[in-house]
């Protein structure tokens, strides 16, 4: 078994690379496998199937039984991404142009598709006599990230979202996947149920506060390292929880303001940003964001703590949730 210090998770990330480099897709038509292996190809912290396997790892079992699995969360979850940006009409992920864009929304609906299937085949393969198991906890979390995008999108035209249904909806479209993950690694490696629970409630305290962290980095983020359109969520008429926080702590002046920024389409995309970003700062509603996602790294801390293994085996764990909370705020 390859030991994974607490300084060598890159170890993980360039395994998980270098097997999506080599997944058996064909090459004709070239339309449909070329946004395949170019969107797999972005990069990125990969920290689903990084999560999937140092859980798998914690109970002792090599990472290797749970590779297939990581790597079917890794391909579901670029599957995703190819048609939200295609139904945000985003330009840019990670500083390259995005699918729909580079070449057309029909390719970028079909080969998200065959993502979709490949996702389904990697973990269909994964070696274990709880398969059952491991697949309905897919399924379920699969269901959850359709359900969470489609709250997002009816989100934009209704006026009665609260910050209830903001946090409801990121833990359906963003923390379901990241608990799924945790929870197929505990799986293949051998947890109780204890252990198990308390790696899916770690995947949805984690996954929040990275959503939480999203919100604040489409405004205020380094653009050049997030690799996103500034305001992208602001641009679209998005309800994060900058917005929804916002209208919170403003009077009814400063609410109606707010409101009729968002949905002010007179003015450049530019000015919309500047303006509605100004409100926020005014308003101060980053550092209710930061405290906010100190409060749920500090839960997903806790739900590390209370895993019966011993702290030396959980300290990558430990090392990759701590990352996660240091991207450019």
């Amino acid at each position: 078994m390859e030991v994974v210090s607490g300084m060598d998770i890159k170890i993980l990330q360039d395994r998980i690379d270098k097997e999506l480099v080599g997944l058996d897709l064909s090459i004709h038509p070239r339309s449909l496998y070329d946004p395949i292996r170019y969107t797999l190809s972005f990069g990125g912290k990969r920290m689903r199937p990084v999560f999937l396997l140092l859980a798998s790892e914690l109970f002792g079992e090599d990472y290797e039984h749970a590779l297939s699995a990581a790597l079917a969360i890794e391909v579901f979850h670029n599957f995703t991404l190819i048609h939200d940006d295609l139904m945000d009409d985003a330009p840019l992920r990670r500083n390259r142009e995005t699918v729909h864009v580079r070449w057309s929304p029909n390719v970028a609906v079909l080969s998200g598709d065959a993502m979709m299937v490949k996702a389904y085949q990697l973990i269909s393969e994964t070696n274990t006599p709880k398969l059952k198991v491991i697949l309905d906890h897919f399924n379920k979390a699969a269901f959850k990230v359709c359900e969470g995008q489609q709250l997002d999108m009816e989100f934009e035209s209704s006026k009665e979202t609260s910050l209830g249904d903001y946090m409801k909806m990121i833990e359906l479209k963003t923390s379901a996947l990241l608990s799924v993950s945790l929870q197929i690694g505990g799986i293949i490696g051998g947890g109780n149920e204890s252990d198990i629970q308390c790696l899916f409630e770690l995947g949805r305290n984690i996954g929040t506060a990275f959503q939480l962290q999203d919100d604040v980095l489409d405004v205020f983020g380094n653009f050049e390292k997030f690799g996103k359109q500034r305001g992208g969520d602001i641009i679209s008429g998005k309800k994060t929880y900058l917005y929804l926080k916002a209208l919170e702590l403003a009077d009814e002046d400063k609410a109606l303001e707010l409101s009729g920024l968002l949905t002010n389409n007179d003015l450049s995309p530019t000015e919309k940003v500047e303006s509605v970003s100004n409100m926020y700062e005014l308003l101060n509603v980053v550092d209710a964001a930061k405290a906010e996602i100190s409060n749920y790294h500090r839960m997903g801390v806790q739900n590390i703590n209370d895993i019966s293994t011993d702290s030396d085996s959980k300290l990558n764990l430990m090392n990759v949730c701590n990352s996660l909370m240091k991207r450019e705020l």
